[in-house]
């Protein structure tokens, strides 16, 4: 398959209300369009929470029971990150859930410190890349977009997930990163961010956008908007680019220590 259609859905999120978010993404992924994979916002479940005892489950919890049970009825692939938790530890884990019910984890590396993530939480080690229809995706969360180390693309992805809880007062970052990630990496980017205000009284207003590998927006969503928006993967033309503008060719070498 050269082709796949993503959908990003924009949403405000309900404070550490599992329940309540889950009936509403539910809601608006049995109603979208049909698309092969599905990007949610980062803890879409919870919002950016540190309350990690009252918030997190583990792999066998109702949040992950539901995803399986959505991308089984859609056919489609649903990615997002909530707090796992699994041996003591607590994880921001970003999720590609399967039709088949197989899911593909990714802990996030570079925890927020500035925001108390990484008192609470566990980082990740390891870079995850999978290949979905013949889509290899870097899945990331968040904070990992200002750590172009981390995403460098080692022609070994087509497109990079960031599922993001990214506040209005860094906006401008959140936006030139994203395009930077894509320009510099001859990749698509795919950007979930949400809207609305938290429980810590930090405002949202979306940002979510699907960039083409030349840094140009194929799909943007309405600032303040709960909205879907769709876009193409298209590898045959991505390829096509790689071979004439061959930037990638001359990356420079380097291993990350961790």
């Amino acid at each position: 398959m050269s082709k796949l259609k993503v959908a990003v859905i924009q949403h405000d999120i309900f404070w550490e209300d599992p329940e309540k978010n889950l009936q509403q993404v539910s809601k608006i992924i049995k109603n979208a369009d049909h698309a092969d994979v599905f990007v949610l916002p980062e803890m879409f479940n919870t919002g950016f929470s540190n309350n990690v005892n009252s918030t997190s489950e583990d792999i066998n919890g109702n949040t992950i029971k539901t995803l399986k049970n959505l991308a089984k009825e859609k056919g489609a692939a649903i990615c997002t990150s909530i707090i796992l938790s699994e041996h003591n530890k607590f994880y921001n884990s970003f999720l590609f859930v399967k039709p088949d019910s197989d899911i593909i984890r990714y802990d996030k590396r570079h925890l927020f410190k500035m925001g108390g993530e990484a008192d609470m939480f566990t980082a990740g080690k390891d870079r995850v890349v999978y290949n979905y229809k013949g889509v290899r995706f870097l899945l990331l969360v968040c904070y990992d977009l200002r750590f172009p180390a981390w995403s460098r693309n080692r022609n070994d992805y087509d497109a990079i997930i960031y599922v993001s809880s990214w506040p209005i007062v860094r906006r401008h970052a959140h936006d030139t990163l994203l395009k930077a990630r894509a320009i510099e990496n001859l990749s698509y980017v795919i950007g979930a961010n949400r809207i609305g205000v938290d429980g810590n009284e930090l405002v949202y207003d979306g940002g979510s956008c699907i960039i083409d590998p030349k840094g140009y927006p194929l799909a943007v969503a309405n600032n303040n908007k709960q909205e879907v928006i769709y876009a193409e993967i298209d590898t045959e033309t991505l390829n096509k680019f790689r071979n004439s503008f061959t930037a990638l060719h001359d990356a420079d070498e380097f291993e990350i220590l961790i």
